[in-house]
């Protein structure tokens, strides 16, 4: 037995996979659909793009941990010229030139690069589910944004309507006040139910106006003959189903996890800085003083090139730090109990948005099966008590009253209509289901993080630097103010 609202959903549903198809055959060229929208936004918003550098740069602690385990290399080079030679130093040279190397190995960490390699890999895992998370969260925002502009236009489009049909009343209660049929409170009725929709239209304007600049900031570009958007694909059967998907796919949850696990290897790093550190050293050295070296004895003549050579091995054991070890573990140990809250404190939040996303999605089908019943019952009932009116049984402010109901009912219908789609996509974002990977995003090829931390993980030249950095993102300064027009057709683009 099936739900009045299950088979509503599926009619719905099915209207939409209809009319997505029909869009592709029939949209013209300069039509803008969702999917461009959200191809739009994964290319070119600057809060993802950014993200994706900050990624970048998270992935690089993984080398940067592996190099205190590497060979360590250095060298260095002096000049010197004795300006001013102390009066009892008879043999002090004028000048030297001394080079030197030196190799240092660790041979022995206590375990501290290890646990710090391994707590830079969970970071960047980590780091790659907060970069899933800011996707699903600009496509949410372009997603609304979008809805926001296809449900203020019908707005404006009924609101002008509105005005226009109470210009026409106003028009016909003045014609009959002349003729003495109505009174000047009938007039006066009119004239302020008119005044008081020009202020509405001029409300719902400026809400189109807004809607709009936030669809440019978000996307990059105008919108322009936003399409109908398709139906969402892997919605839930139930709250609990979608519940039990987002506690395996969500991204936030995938993040703290990480970062739990980051926060046991901290406490193995901590417990390293007690441990013994062994390091094998190999030092050279040159000296040539350049003929400026002196015996202080008249024909004698002295060696003027030096060079020298040490191989051995470094023990370094940390006895006694006034407890500075023992704070760094305990500090470490208790980040560590605040990763395990925040994980279930992320888990919670993830449940209650999961739930609460659905139940918005649920109440808003219902609520468009109630409101479309009251639209037709409004509509009739304006049309009747206009009937009883032309016979004297209803008075101009019934027929005022029944506009206004009509009127707000068809402004609730479609933002039901928005509310549902936005919401029902939000149960999708809590799944971790309403990625590119998952929507099917039109253009090249999607964004790899991981590419980029191959690249990377295992570089250990010192000049392998990138290219210099390059905006990503496009600006809008170029895109046009945005203003109220409206198609003058009342076609809300809302799934019906």
């Amino acid at each position: 037995m099936h739900d009045k609202t299950d088979i509503e959903t599926g009619r719905r549903g099915r209207w939409l996979a209809g009319l997505a198809g029909a869009l592709a055959l029939a949209a013209p060229a300069q039509a803008e659909t969702l999917q461009g929208a959200l191809a739009k936004a994964y290319e070119n918003n600057p809060t993802l793009t950014g993200a994706r550098a900050g990624q970048r740069a998270n992935d690089e602690n993984v080398p940067i941990q592996k190099s205190y385990g590497l060979p360590d290399v250095g060298a260095q080079a002096s000049y010197d010229e004795n300006v001013i030679v102390p009066g009892n130093s008879f043999n002090s040279p004028a000048r030297s030139l001394t080079a030197g190397g030196q190799l240092t190995v660790p041979l022995y960490q206590g375990g501290a690069v290890r646990n710090a390699v391994k707590a830079a890999k969970y970071r960047v895992e980590a780091g790659q589910a907060d970069l899933r998370a800011t996707e699903a969260s600009i496509f949410s925002q372009v997603v609304g944004a979008y809805m926001d502009v296809i449900r203020d236009i019908a707005i404006v489009q009924l609101n002008q309507k509105n005005v226009a049909v109470l210009k026409t009343n106003l028009q016909a209660t003045s014609d009959r006040f002349e003729i003495g049929d109505l009174t000047r409170t009938d007039v006066a009725q009119s004239q302020a139910r008119l005044a008081l929709a020009e202020g509405d239209l001029r409300t719902a304007e400026s809400n189109l106006i807004r809607s709009r600049e936030t669809y440019i900031k978000l996307v990059g570009d105008a919108p322009v003959d936003l399409q109908p958007p398709p139906a969402l694909p892997n919605l839930p059967a139930s709250a609990e189903d979608a519940v039990a998907i987002a506690l395996n796919n969500n991204p936030d949850i995938d993040s703290a996890n990480q970062l739990l696990k980051a926060s046991d290897a901290d406490i193995g790093t901590a417990k390293a800085t007690r441990a013994p550190k062994v390091s094998a050293i190999l030092n050279g050295g040159y000296n040539n003083y350049l003929g400026s070296l002196n015996s202080g004895v008249e024909g004698v003549g002295v060696l003027q090139e030096t060079s020298s050579a040490t191989a051995g091995v470094q023990v370094t054991l940390p006895i006694f730090t006034g407890g500075r070890r023992s704070a760094q573990v305990r500090q470490a140990q208790s980040r560590s109990s605040q990763a395990i809250e925040n994980y279930v404190a992320v888990e919670r939040d993830v449940i209650a948005q999961t739930r609460g996303a659905y139940a918005a999605w649920q109440a808003n089908e219902r609520i468009i099966a109630a409101t479309e019943q009251a639209v037709g019952a409004n509509g009739l009932s304006l049309e009747g008590v206009r009937a009883e009116n032309s016979v004297g049984t209803r008075s101009i402010l019934d027929i005022l009253n029944a506009e206004q109901e009509y009127l707000n009912a068809q402004v609730q219908l479609v933002s039901a209509r928005r509310n549902s789609y936005v919401a029902a996509f939000s149960v999708l974002a809590a799944m971790g289901k309403a990625e590119a990977r998952d929507l099917g995003i039109e253009g090249g090829a999607l964004y790899d993080p991981e590419a980029n931390y191959r690249r990377v993980k295992g570089q250990i030249w010192d000049w392998a630097d990138d290219p210099k950095p390059q905006q990503v993102a496009t600006d809008t300064k170029a895109v046009p103010a945005a203003d109220a027009s409206v198609p003058p057709s009342i076609d809300t683009a809302l799934p019906q």
